[in-house]
């Protein structure tokens, strides 16, 4: 056995024992040096005087571990990783085949196989340093509000945009599937989680038209000292619910994570699942997938408070559009180019 062969531990005991080996030292002293007992020393001692160097190196060195995974087992996971899961990380992968196949392994345990089999490749990733904020202590205090665009189908249809909820003090989620982001869209998103949830304090968004003003204030709103409003402002407004416009997608980080772990993990459900239509994809959101992603990643808030409201009655006239007209005196409106008799 050569010494480079092995450990430190194993070559300090190495030089040790030539010690003891040309009288230099004693084998208590050489125990204490070793930090063994001198029962212990004298084992080490009598397996060098038989076997040389070899006989300080461990006894389960080069023997496969009696914990390995069986090599069979081993070989039927990779190959399901091949067929079924070969863009999934090693984490999502490990859930899936314990949740799918029933097969139990530890996420490190399946990474150092894809590794080893060339199948992953370990990324790390770079990030700008930003200022950290505190989350708020409690639920319902503040929800992010975003549109992630994304080909969500992998061309099995075309592209839609996800309006994804999610509260900053737990992650809490929300999320349902529109043909584009709107209006509407946002409307019935928030709906959404007032039915599940309550009416929250505030509501932190991009600076999207469909949440920032682009006009200029009426005359009316000048005097009555009212900033121009979108109709999701306006909503929001009459609800009591702050309105937060971000300075930049960093800004509301929380939900852009959440739009970036909903990229990689809802994509590849709704490709297992065979999933290729929004009201299909709606109902898995709402029956299994949300669940299941809200069990997992949900944290406790720092307060149990939950400071949502109560939703007004008149809850659906308040996320609609409204205009201002004058009723003329033959009692018509006209809106969008067309008259209407009241």
């Amino acid at each position: 056995m050569e010494t480079l062969n092995m450990s430190r531990k194993e070559r300090n005991r190495l030089a040790v024992v030539e010690q003891v080996k040309h009288r230099k030292l004693s084998l208590r002293e050489a125990a204490e040096l070793m930090v063994l007992s001198y029962r212990q020393a004298k084992r080490v001692w009598r397996r060098y005087q038989r076997k040389g160097d070899a006989g300080l190196v461990h006894g389960l060195r080069d023997r496969p571990s009696g914990r390995r995974t069986d090599p069979g087992l081993r070989a039927r996971m990779l190959a399901l990783y091949r067929s079924r899961y070969a863009d999934f990380s090693p984490t999502l992968a490990a859930e899936y085949l314990e949740r799918e196949d029933g097969l139990k392994v530890d996420h490190d345990t399946l990474r150092r196989w894809l590794v080893e089999e060339g199948l992953w490749q370990a990324r790390r990733r770079r990030q700008q340093h930003r200022q950290w904020r505190e989350r708020k202590a409690c639920l319902g205090q503040m929800v992010q509000l975003d549109g992630s665009h994304h080909d969500w189908f992998e061309g099995r249809r075309d592209k839609a945009v996800l309006m994804v909820m999610v509260d900053d003090a737990t992650n809490q989620t929300g999320a349902r599937f529109f043909e584009e982001e709107t209006t509407r869209a946002s409307f019935e998103t928030f709906d959404g989680w007032v039915a599940e949830h309550g009416v929250p304090c505030s509501v932190y968004v991009d600076r999207d038209s469909i949440y920032r003003c682009e006009r200029a204030a009426t005359v009316a709103e000048q005097v009555a000292g009212q900033q121009a409003q979108t109709q999701f402002g306006r909503a929001m407004s009459s609800l009591g619910v702050e309105l937060i416009l971000a300075n930049s997608p960093q800004a509301k980080g929380r939900v852009e994570r959440r739009n970036g772990l909903l990229q990689d993990r809802l994509v590849k459900a709704l490709r297992l699942r065979g999933i290729s239509d929004l009201d299909g994809a709606n109902a898995y959101l709402e029956q299994e997938f949300l669940r299941e992603l809200n069990g997992q990643f949900t944290v406790a808030p720092a307060s149990p408070a939950d400071v949502h409201r109560k939703a007004p009655g008149n809850l659906h006239e308040v996320l609609s559009w409204e205009e201002e007209r004058v009723v003329q005196r033959d009692w018509t409106v006209a809106w969008e180019n067309a008259w209407y008799q009241i």
